[in-house]
């Protein structure tokens, strides 16, 4: 399993105050997805790895059940943060839009 720790840095480029626990929780969610390049990352350009990130983890983790439209936007507003960044990894896109949704504690 992934060490949650190499994932921090990546986070702290996006935010100001980096949840370590919720990092952890994160990583722990992730599993065996980081085992593997290609589904350690997300693709913005992708929209059925948009659409993904969107019905399993904003409503099926998260539980959110505002509008696909509205959870839509917030992928794209993560992928607009990220946009400097080729690869996005999975555990900051998740972290990021956990903490829009003030949902980290989620993962403690």
């Amino acid at each position: 399993m992934a060490d949650y720790k190499d994932y921090m840095p990546n986070v702290a480029k996006y935010t100001t105050t980096v949840d370590e626990a919720a990092v952890k929780g994160i990583v722990r969610h992730c599993g065996i997805a980081l085992a593997k390049r290609d589904s350690s990352l997300v693709s913005m350009t992708d929209k059925k790895e948009r659409d993904r990130v969107r019905d399993s983890f904003l409503k099926k983790k998260l539980a959110l059940t505002a509008p696909e439209g509205d959870l839509d936007a917030a992928v794209a507003s993560v992928g607009d943060t990220m946009k400097a960044e080729h690869d996005k990894s999975r555990v900051t896109v998740y972290y990021l839009l956990a903490e829009k949704f003030e949902k980290l504690a989620l993962f403690h």
